[in-house]
């Protein structure tokens, strides 16, 4: 627990010393006025999938690739693309994703509350009425076995960790100086946005040191959801069914755990250091998003992110230095899903 808290502290730092959480930053990197938001991202990315790499080469820690969100739909990834989709949708309704709209809520931004109800009521809706369809439906289904496909990028090129290492190293760094080239750093960075990103992935190296786990909030709206049907599910009312009835076990606590700290974190260091925190007049604080419309992005984000069964963190910095091919084909998809939203509002 100590170390799940020190960790989760530890990103909520990270996040809001990035910059990376901040509502404009997100919006307008899926409108492509600024790249700053990608530009940490795929920073915190190659400096994970250096740690993940080391790691696993040196015995440490073994993490498998994440696997696909198949929902029986059109494809073994549907649920990948579907939720991807769904995700940067809700992004770009809300400026924020699963992770950072903690961190929105703990240095005081107005549109993070809203966010984070809408996320909070996406993952009870998750919870209580779409996971049990959609396992009821794949129990039912007599389809024909599937041919299972690679699940990383070294199974489907034929190449080893080092050289998917290098290869995707150089690839992010590439697109990270193209795009300091030509759009340069967000105006909102307070720091290099190389920098910030290389901020989250200490965070990923202190979560494999200390956990042996990687990064991902997103199973905190699952949790929430899980919890409010273990606390509103009946007892049995009848001794003599009893034994017939299944065991009322406890959901994990371990993402709630996760995301209080991350809380906790952002907001003691926008405290400790209020040169990376946010006046209730700044920019990030009053970037103009309406109750309705960041209730209603963080609902379909928090829905979107079960769907394809992880985002930006977990899909996103973690999945992707693994080099999970479901992984980059969700965050394909959440930035198609955010820019197509982006261009209508």
């Amino acid at each position: 627990m100590a170390a799940t808290a020190a960790t989760g502290a530890a990103f909520g730092a990270a996040l809001v010393a990035s910059g990376v959480y901040q509502p404009a930053v997100i919006i307008n990197q899926l409108t492509w006025d600024n790249c700053h938001m990608l530009q940490v991202f795929l920073s915190a990315t190659a400096a994970s999938a250096l740690v993940t790499t080391t790691a696993q080469k040196i015995g440490y820690a073994r993490f498998s690739p994440r696997q696909y969100a198949d929902h029986g739909w059109f494809a073994p990834y549907d649920g990948n693309i579907v939720g991807g989709l769904a995700l940067g949708a809700g992004m770009a309704l809300s400026g924020a994703c699963p992770g950072t709209v903690l961190a929105q809520a703990a240095v005081g931004i107005r549109s993070g509350y809203f966010t984070l109800g809408g996320g909070l009521l996406g993952g009870i809706v998750w919870s209580a009425l779409l996971r049990p369809s959609l396992e009821y439906k794949k129990r039912a289904a007599t389809a024909p076995a599937k041919t299972q496909l690679p699940t990383s990028f070294q199974c489907l090129l034929g190449v080893s960790d080092t050289t998917s290492l290098v290869g995707f190293g150089l690839v992010f760094a590439a697109v990270v100086g193209a795009s300091l080239a030509v759009y340069g750093p967000g105006p909102e960075a307070k720091i290099s946005p190389v920098l910030g990103g290389l901020l989250i992935g200490l965070v990923q190296l202190l979560s494999v040191v200390t956990r042996k786990s990687l990064l991902g909030v997103s199973t905190l709206y699952e949790e929430v959801g899980d919890w409010l049907l273990y606390c509103t599910k009946p007892a049995s009312s009848a001794a003599t069914h009893r034994e017939k009835e299944e065991p009322k076990v406890s959901p994990a606590t371990s993402s709630l755990l996760f995301s209080l700290a991350i809380f906790a974190g952002a907001r003691a260091f926008s405290l400790l250091v209020p040169y990376f925190g946010d006046s209730s007049s700044s920019h990030a604080a009053t970037y103009p998003i309406s109750p309705a419309v960041a209730a209603l992005g963080g609902f379909i984000m928090a829905l979107g992110s079960r769907v394809a069964g992880g985002c930006t963190s977990g899909h996103g910095i973690s999945g992707m230095s693994l080099f999970s091919v479901s992984s980059y084909i969700t965050m394909a998809a959440a930035f198609v899903g955010g820019g197509l939203v982006g261009l209508l509002l």
